[in-house]
């Protein structure tokens, strides 16, 4: 691509992006406006001048009002951490007296997705936030032209404002439980494979047993159902010689204690079983279920502290990663001695 098409092909949200800026912050910089630092403007100024940046008219007038509302995208079917999430964002923007505008897709395609934001940004949203466990979802979203800032609560992602739980720290912690109490031989029913928050969850659980010198059998993977949990335990036992089992949420780690007791496994006496979520039932399944706690409260919290923040114009650094909490309850034991 020469010079000249580079400079057509650049717009005032590529400077925006470049410079870390939102868009109205570089109008407010080719307006020549005050109320802008000089180190931004200069951060600006490079970013024209690095990318050819030519404005349009359009562009210098992109200096919006503002409207106290901000769009939320929900991608998937509703769950226990999505829905969650959600409410503890939507209470966190309405204590900074914001608005939500809310779009909730099933399924997400380029075309749902664009049809969705447009619908946000036609009703003068200041930001965009994007609560998903979907990978192409994120990734359909980062290809388009919102005209807003974005934020997604993903627990992957490079190069956008992202704010997450620490699942892969929170999986090795859960393994660490199990390789504590003598357990070698530990089994994951992961979640599916286009999760992301999944993938973080088997990392962990690899790394955990790396550092231990123990070997990862290859997953069973599920669809975060009890049913699932289930039938992936019933498999998991016809397949030989284990201890202990991480499952990638507590509906799975139900069913598979279904399973493990349908084939005469104790719980924690012959199998000790561990999940991921903390969902109030955990603590009244049979026996009590060990788990890894998300907060869910302080994650929307820290959503709405980022989007402020990128209204702000501020630096936002790193995703802000929370380690989930032990819940230690009956379903973990001691590993049980081997035969010789």
């Amino acid at each position: 691509m020469g010079d000249e098409e580079r400079a057509k092909a650049a717009t005032i949200f590529d400077v925006a992006r470049l410079a870390g800026v939102s868009h109205q912050t570089v109008s407010r910089v080719l307006n020549d406006l005050p109320n802008v630092r000089p180190a931004t403007r200069e951060r600006v100024e490079r970013a024209i001048k690095q990318l050819r940046y030519i404005p349009s008219p359009a562009a210098r007038a992109l200096v919006t009002r503002r409207s106290r509302m901000i769009g939320l995208i929900t991608i998937g079917a509703p769950d226990f951490g999505g829905g969650m999430t959600t409410a503890y964002f939507n209470e966190a923007a309405r204590e900074e007296r914001y608005a939500v505008v809310m779009a909730s897709l099933l399924q997400a395609d380029m075309a749902s997705l664009r049809q969705a934001a447009e619908v946000l940004v036609r009703q003068n949203v200041e930001a965009i936030v994007m609560i998903t466990s979907n990978r192409s979802s994120l990734g359909i979203v980062e290809s388009m032209e919102l005209g807003v800032p974005f934020v997604a609560v993903a627990s992957q992602g490079a190069g956008l404002h992202r704010v997450s739980v620490d699942l892969m720290a929170g999986a090795r912690r859960a393994v660490r439980h199990l390789t504590d109490l003598g357990h070698v031989q530990i089994r994951h029913l992961a979640g599916p494979g286009e999760s992301m928050d999944a993938t973080e969850r088997v990392r962990g659980w690899r790394e955990a047993l790396s550092e231990h010198g123990l070997v990862a059998q290859e997953p069973l993977i599920g669809d975060w159902s009890a049913n699932s949990g289930y039938l992936n335990a019933r498999a998991l036992i016809t397949q030989g010689d284990f201890t202990a089992i991480f499952a990638g949420n507590d509906l799975m780690a139900l069913g598979a204690i279904h399973a493990l007791g349908e084939a005469g496994l104790r719980v924690p006496q012959d199998v000790s079983i561990i999940g991921f979520d903390d969902i109030p039932e955990a603590q009244h399944f049979a026996p009590p279920l060990t788990t890894m706690r998300q907060d869910f409260a302080q994650l929307g919290r820290d959503t709405m502290e980022v989007v402020l923040a990128v209204l702000r114009d501020e630096e936002v650094g790193n995703p802000i990663l929370r380690v989930p909490a032990l819940m230690v309850r009956a379903s973990t034991g001691p590993a049980a001695p081997r035969p010789h």
